[in-house]
């Protein structure tokens, strides 16, 4: 198989999104072959090549189809949008969310700040790595503020008289905590998501549909419960309508037991110990909530 017969894939090279996006692949059933080369790895057992990337770049390799897909927050393809600093930009769509990743792209200012409301930044600097959504929140507050660009630390801005504010990537909120900052106001709610570019020829368009069954699998798996349990005859009808998500149970005979069946489903919503309760209360017994690891319709 040549170069071009292979999708090729860019996810961040180090950071909070690498470790989860190997280990989606590794769900996914692909196998990466180590190699001494860090910036380009090989899949063993799938037509897919994975390059480990900076994921401000993430951006740009699918833009200019050197990679067909690439794994980048929500936080940093919107800026490109915004700011515009990648070529052909038009080329990439976003295809999935992921569910992995996830953070908030949010104002903070010291405890001692006087927050009144968004119109308390108005006048003051602040700082950020993501000047292009800042600005398009300021925009819309009508907002006048000054700011001012960082490409890290940009929680230690405050402490050294640099700025009022900062914008910046939240997850826990600890590193705001140590830094004597609170969050005042959330711009944007990102998390990871799978971009494509739009030409990308029939070859790589095959593998593209067959990585895509793989990953739906994940994703339902991940959503999904298999749950058994065995219910009276007489109160089947109640049981199946307390079981969340479900349109078609299984409904199996017992050996020896006229009054007694056995239920099995697949509940793509969650089993919360309050639905076992219920459907214990209903008259079911024996009831097994099991997780899924593959999925396929």
């Amino acid at each position: 198989m040549n170069d071009e017969e292979r999708l090729k894939l860019a996810i961040q090279k180090s950071g909070r999104l690498s470790d989860e996006s190997k280990t989606l692949l590794d769900k996914c059933g692909i196998r990466l072959i180590k190699s001494k080369d860090q910036l380009f790895c090989t899949a063993q057992n799938f037509p897919l090549d994975v390059f480990f990337v900076r994921d401000d770049d993430i951006p740009a390799f699918v833009a200019s189809n050197v990679c067909q897909i690439g794994i980048v927050g929500q936080n940093v393809l919107f800026e490109e949008q915004i700011s515009r600093h990648t070529p052909n930009l038009k080329n990439i769509k976003p295809v999935s969310e992921l569910g992995f990743g996830k953070c908030r792209l949010a104002v903070a200012t010291p405890h001692d700040f006087d927050y009144q409301g968004a119109q308390s930044l108005e006048g003051r600097i602040i700082a950020t790595s993501y000047e292009g959504l800042l600005s398009q929140y300021l925009k819309k507050q009508k907002l006048s503020c000054e700011i001012v660009t960082m490409q890290g630390a940009v929680e230690i801005a405050p402490r050294i008289n640099m700025a009022d504010a900062i914008c910046d990537l939240v997850s826990t909120g600890s590193t705001l905590t140590m830094n004597g900052l609170k969050e005042v106001e959330t711009i944007l709610e990102s998390q990871a998501v799978l971009i494509r570019n739009n030409n990308v020829n029939e070859a790589q368009q095959e593998i593209l549909d067959r990585f895509m069954i793989r990953l739906k699998g994940v994703q339902d798996a991940q959503s999904s419960k298999y749950i058994m349990l065995h219910s009276p005859v007489d109160v089947l009808e109640d049981i199946k309508s307390v079981l969340p998500g479900v349109e078609t149970p299984t409904v199996l005979t017992l050996h020896g037991r006229d009054d007694l069946v056995a239920i099995h489903a697949v509940c793509n919503e969650g089993v919360f110990w309050r639905t076992m309760e219920k459907l214990k209360a209903k008259g079911a017994s024996s009831i097994l909530v099991l997780p899924i690891e593959k999925m396929l319709d």
